[in-house]
């Protein structure tokens, strides 16, 4: 409620339920407080058949959601068994003592189903009231999303859709939201009611998701797959791919059909690509690794840019940027190379260039493509931008649409 922790919990949740054709209402954050619960819950309740609660079920005093849940539905707490069996099994498994107050996380409400935590804890709770579903979850985003995948979503799913809902996405990068809708304005209006578009923004892209509802799941999808190819057809070269991948998994999945590799030289990034590039698994197949060459001296003594070219040219600069990738492809001994040089915030060695100034290029054994870009937010988003422009940059060079 002071704002020192961010709320991602919501967000994730409704994106899921989403997925599934429930349409949220309304979200609100609460303080630690009976009676402020206690009213939130008397108002969503006359307004919802869904209310999800995250938060307030661990051990400690300020932990009053579970035993005001119990009250509110007019039950009492007793320990249940097989709560109790897996509490103790993770305190053993992770070699700590088993306080008396960690018995109290095997305690639920006799009349709520507990909905087991298989990452933590502190279980969650389903509670029944005139065929809604009031649901309580631990506030530990990864406990709360294990509890989602495992036990609420198959629930929901089973008890509240009844008609297919089918999804295609499409992840488009380079083009704005503002751009694309007044791109796929008349298509958009000439969709039949019972399916819907979304514009979902992200770092460096958008991603656009149809989503349809209807009885006949093979005809939904059909008649999908073939507005997704209009829509695709009226966007063009913005298109990256057509289902819900990350750009670093589309770069991996290419290298490994290519059966090449690529290698890395990150000054203003500081290796935050790779790290993009490391979180797919089975990256060492293609990923030879990064350098983070920080300082000129780095740059010059590495990967072998020379010394006149940051004189004349400067550190921030298409030259620079150009040996650094040819460097780093020599030195990594890989098929591709890229690099990377800006000054994303004041502050910086190099003033003789705009803030927010990056250059990048890309190589291969015969081919060099570079690409200034102005980015215009504080460090954080520049860094953001910067690196899925960059991921975007390696992408199209790797298909040839640079």
């Amino acid at each position: 409620m002071i704002g020192q922790t961010i709320d991602t919990n919501s967000a994730w949740i409704a994106q899921r339920l989403n997925e599934l054709g429930i349409d949220v209402v309304r979200r609100i954050a609460v303080g630690d407080n009976a009676d402020m619960i206690k009213n939130a819950l008397d108002d969503e309740l006359l307004n919802a058949s869904i209310v999800l609660i995250t938060g307030g079920l661990g051990p400690t005093a300020d932990d009053i959601t579970k035993p005001l849940l119990c009250k509110y539905f007019g039950g009492k707490l007793i320990v249940n068994e097989k709560v109790l069996a897996h509490v103790i099994q993770l305190f053993e498994k992770r070699k700590r003592p088993f306080l008396e107050r960690n018995m109290k996380q095997a305690e639920v409400p006799d009349n709520c189903i507990a909905l087991h935590n298989r990452m933590g804890t502190a279980p969650g709770m389903l509670f029944l009231k005139e065929g809604k579903y009031i649901i309580a979850m631990p506030g530990v985003p990864f406990e709360m999303m294990t509890i989602m995948e495992d036990e609420v979503l198959p629930r929901l799913k089973e008890h509240f859709i009844s008609d297919a809902i089918v999804h295609r996405s499409i992840m488009t990068s380079g083009e704005g939201e503002s751009f694309i809708a007044e791109k796929l304005q008349d298509l958009e209006e000439a969709l039949p009611e019972h399916i819907k578009l979304a514009f979902l923004p992200h770092y460096g892209g958008v991603k656009l998701r149809l989503t349809g509802r209807g009885s006949d799941k093979a005809a939904l999808e059909k008649e999908l797959e073939q507005l997704s190819r209009v829509f695709v057809q009226r966007l063009g070269t913005i298109v990256v791919a057509l289902e819900d991948v990350p750009l670093q998994q589309l770069i991996g999945a290419e290298l490994v059909k290519m059966k090449a590799t690529i290698g890395l030289a990150e000054s203003c990034t500081g290796g935050y690509i790779a790290h993009h590039i490391t979180q797919v698994m089975g990256s060492s197949r293609y990923f030879r690794g990064s350098l983070v060459c920080y300082q000129n001296d780095i740059k010059e003594n590495v990967l072998g840019v020379q010394h006149n070219t940051i004189l004349t040219h400067g550190a921030i600069s298409e030259a620079t940027a150009i040996e650094m990738a040819v460097g780093a492809r020599k030195v990594l001994g890989s098929d591709y190379a890229f690099s990377i040089t800006g000054l994303l915030s004041a502050g910086g060695d190099d003033d003789s260039v705009p803030v927010g100034t990056v250059w990048m290029a890309v190589v291969n054994l015969d081919t060099v493509k570079t690409k200034e870009f102005k980015f215009h937010f504080d460090r954080e988003r520049n860094k953001e931008l910067a690196t899925q422009m960059a991921m975007l940059m390696i992408w199209k060079f790797l298909n040839n649409k640079l």
